[in-house]
C-alpha cells in the first residue's frame, strides 16, 4: 500500500508487457530491494492507450494493471520525439515500429534531412489500486539522431540515438551505464528521491 510518501514498498508490479523495459526497470528496483514484478505472468490483455500524453498512457496502464492484480503498479511511457517530424512518433514510438525497428529506422531517416535532433521522455507513474493514489516523474534527455543504426547492447531505439555530449548510441553502451544517464533513468531518480 502507497497512499503517502516513505511507506515501505517491497513488492511493485512493473506494468508493461515490453521484456527489455521490464528488464531495465527491474535493475534500477533491484538496489531499492524491491522485488519487480512482470505482468506477463498474469497473462492480461493490454489496455488501450488513449491518452495524449506520456503521463496519461502511464497513468493509463498503472491503473489497468494495479486494478485487475491487486498490487501497487509502476508504469512507464516512453518514446523518441524527433524535430524534424513535429515530436513524432512521441507517445506512437511503439505503434510506428509496429513492423519491426528497422522499418521503424528507415522511415525515420527518410524524413529527417539535416536536422537530426531528437528527445527521448520517459513517464513514470505509481498506482496504488487500494488507496486510487497516484504519483508520476518524467525525465528526458535531449541527443541526436545517427544512420545506420549502431549497437545491440540496448532495445527499441537506443541503436539510432546518441546522447548530447557523447558519441556511443545508447545500443552501444552497457545497460548499467544507460540507466545512469537515460530518460528513464532521469525519471527513476526522482522516483527514488521521493520514495526515500
Amino acid at each position: 500500500m502507497l497512499p503517502q510518501k516513505n511507506l515501505p514498498l517491497h513488492r511493485l508490479l512493473v506494468a508493461t508487457n515490453n521484456h527489455g523495459k521490464f528488464r531495465e526497470i527491474a535493475a534500477l528496483l533491484a538496489p531499492l530491494a524491491i522485488e519487480a514484478i512482470p505482468t506477463f505472468q498474469f497473462n492480461l490483455l493490454e489496455p488501450a492507450e488513449t491518452g495524449k500524453t506520456f503521463a496519461e498512457n502511464a497513468l493509463i496502464k498503472a491503473k489497468y494493471y494495479g486494478k485487475k492484480t491487486g498490487l501497487v503498479a509502476l508504469a512507464d511511457d516512453s518514446g523518441l520525439c524527433v524535430e524534424a517530424m513535429s515530436g513524432a512518433p512521441g507517445i506512437h514510438s511503439a505503434r510506428f515500429a509496429k513492423n519491426g525497428f528497422p522499418e521503424a529506422f528507415g522511415k525515420i531517416e527518410s524524413q529527417v534531412g539535416d536536422n537530426k535532433r531528437a528527445h527521448f521522455i520517459c513517464n513514470l507513474t505509481l498506482f496504488d489500486p487500494q488507496t486510487e493514489f497516484s504519483i508520476c516523474f518524467e525525465g528526458r534527455v535531449d541527443g541526436v539522431l545517427t544512420f545506420p543504426p549502431r549497437g545491440n547492447l540496448g532495445f527499441g531505439y537506443d541503436p539510432i540515438f546518441i546522447k548530447n555530449g557523447m558519441e556511443k548510441t545508447f545500443g552501444e553502451i552497457m545497460p548499467e551505464e544507460k540507466d545512469q544517464i537515460s530518460h528513464r533513468g532521469e525519471a527513476f531518480k526522482q522516483l527514488v528521491t521521493w520514495l526515500c
